[in-house]
This record gives C-alpha cells, structure tokens and sequence, in this order.
C-alpha cells in the first residue's frame, strides 16, 4: 500500500510549484527531441536574453562607426565622451525596444522552438515586469540621448524604436512586407550615429543608412530559409515560408540576389562623398563580389528546397553576411577622412 501510494506521488503532479529559475533542457530548432541538459537560469541570463545582446552589440556597432566617422568630418576625434554618452543612450533604447518586443511576441515565441525558452515566453519574467522594463528604457534612453547629445538624435532614436516595436512587430503575422517594412528602423543605427556627431542628417549618413538597408535583405533571406518551419509553427508571415515551396524558394533567391547586386555600388556610396578613400572602394568592391558570390550559390535552394545542400547554403550566406558587415565598416573606419586623435 505504502509503495503503491508512493509511486503515484512520483507520477503525479507536485504540489509544490516550480522554482522561478529551474534547470531546463536545450532542444534543436530543427528537431523535437531533446539534446543535451541545459545550464540552469538566472535572472542575468534572462536579461541578456529579453535584451537580445547579440543583436543589441550589431546596433552598437554600426552606429559607432557613424559616429566616428561623423566626428572625423567634423574635424574632430571621435574618442571622448560624447561617444560614450551617445553609445549608452542607443544601447538603452535598442534593450528597451528589445524587450517590448518580446512582451508583444510572447504568445508567438512559444509556439516556435528556437524561441521558446525565452524568458516572457516560458513565464520566467512577467508581463509587467518585461513592459515597465521596456518602456522605461526606450524613453529614459530617448531622453538621455536629446539631453546629451541633441534632440535630432534623441527623436530619431525615438522613432526607431516606435517603428520596430509598434509598426514591425505586429505587422511580421499579417503580410510578407514586414521585412521591407523592418529594414527601415533596422537600418538607422549608423545614421543615429551620424547625426549624434554632427547634429544633422547628411548624405553621408544617408549612405551609411542605404548600406545597411540593403545588407539585410540576403542576410534575413538566408535567416527564414533556414528556420521557415519554424516561422510557419508561430505564424511569422515570411517570403520562405510561402505555401507554394518551389514559388518561395525562387521569390527568396531572387530578392536576396537583386539586393546582394545593389549592395556593391552601395557601399561605394561613402568613397564617391570623400568620406573614404580610394582604398575602401577596392576592398568595399572585393567584399560585395564575395557577399554576392555566397548569395549565388544560395541559389541551390531552389534545385531542391528541402535538401541537407540548401540548408547549407542558407547557412553558409547567413555565415557570410555576418563576416561582411563588420569587415566593410573597418574598412571604412581605417580609410575614413580626418583627424582621428587629437
């Protein structure tokens, strides 16, 4: 009697609830089986997560190189605190957006694999919690920006956030226009950076902005092919997870390779203003042939789209697009026009 009674406390429900961060297991985003025991939770790790560092460094990144080579046409060097300053406002704001986007996303994210274990979608973090981080990072870092470095800044990065969260985000269940739509706040990073050096925007900005507009379209193509199944599960509208699969292979393929064409006069944008030399155009132009040439072979998918080769090829340019980017904005940064010390 007594074994019989403990066997059914064992199968049963616990009467206890779970702990807030508990141990947890890793799945594949391709798979339903289970692969290997994850490291345990921890508010900080949730935090990292709700603030999607990865991304948020890319953000960083990309407006710092406008800002150093806003400083550099204004004659200045770009290493003092204003840089700081500028840097920490746009980082609390892409956190902030991060966060808020996660909070509309929740239901969504735990319907697909790579994202369930989010820490809003998986119940770790509250509703309330994620909102009132949200918010007040957006506005606190808005603010801060306007106060400290002007108020075009503050405003754009501002808008951004707006776009991202309130216009992007609900917009990825009702149409496949959602990734032209998000390349825009996508893109103005290193235009915010600009405009925090120089306090205007300038056609050099607008060429950093062109230049990462452009980027992403191969790199998001790459991205959906690779998880489209996944997508699908949460309802995310995507050109590759069209229901015809041979018409979303071919559409996919076409749109990442007019973009991956466009992107080498692009980013040869900055060498025709004089903001670079003629050094950054040879490597700018090595770079785009090489960003192209994986988005070529990314063509494969269309052969056959559910072949181990196409997941290869998506992965490869995804691969690709990564290494590009930052090695385009060094070029830049080191071929840049100016002074860059005092």
């Amino acid at each position: 009697m007594g074994s019989r009674s403990a066997k059914t406390a064992a199968s049963g429900p616990s009467p206890h609830p779970q702990t807030r961060y508990p141990y947890s297991v890793a799945t594949s985003a391709t798979t339903d089986h289970v692969l290997a025991p994850a490291k345990p939770h921890t508010l900080f790790a949730d935090y990292a997560t709700l603030f999607k560092v990865r991304i948020s460094t890319m953000v960083i990144i990309t407006a710092g190189a406008g800002y150093y080579l806003g400083s550099l046409q204004s004659g200045i060097s770009p290493f003092h605190v204003g840089m700081i300053q500028a840097l920490l406002g746009i980082t609390i704001v892409t956190c902030g957006s991060s966060a808020l986007n996660q909070a509309l996303e929740r239901k969504t994210d735990r319907l697909m694999r790579r994202t369930a274990d989010r820490p809003m979608a998986a119940g770790r973090i509250s509703l309330s919690h994620g909102l009132v981080l949200g918010f007040a990072a957006t506005f606190f870092g808005s603010a801060y920006l306007a106060y400290t470095t002007n108020l075009l800044t503050g405003t754009l990065t501002l808008l951004t956030a707006i776009g991202y969260v309130a216009i992007y985000t609900p917009l990825k269940r009702i149409t496949t226009i959602n990734t032209f739509i998000g390349a825009f706040p996508g893109a103005l990073p290193p235009l915010i950076g600009w405009t925090a050096a120089r306090g205007v925007i300038e056609w050099p900005g607008v060429a950093l902005f062109a230049i990462l507009f452009v980027w992403q379209f191969p790199h998001f193509m790459a991205i959906g092919w690779m998880y489209r199944e996944d997508y699908a599960r949460g309802g995310i509208r995507l050109t590759p997870n069209l229901p015809n699969k041979q018409y979303a292979a071919l559409s996919t393929v076409v749109q990442a390779l007019v973009y991956a064409a466009i992107m080498i006069p692009v980013s040869l944008w900055p060498a025709t203003l004089h903001v670079t030399g003629t050094l950054y155009a040879v490597v700018a132009s090595i770079l785009g042939l090489g960003y192209l040439w994986a988005t070529i072979r990314f063509a494969r998918i269309v052969r056959d789209p559910d072949s181990e080769v196409s997941r290869r090829a998506a992965r490869n340019l995804l691969r690709t697009s990564v290494t590009y980017l930052p090695l385009l904005l060094a070029a830049m940064m080191l071929d840049a026009k100016g002074r860059l010390f005092f």
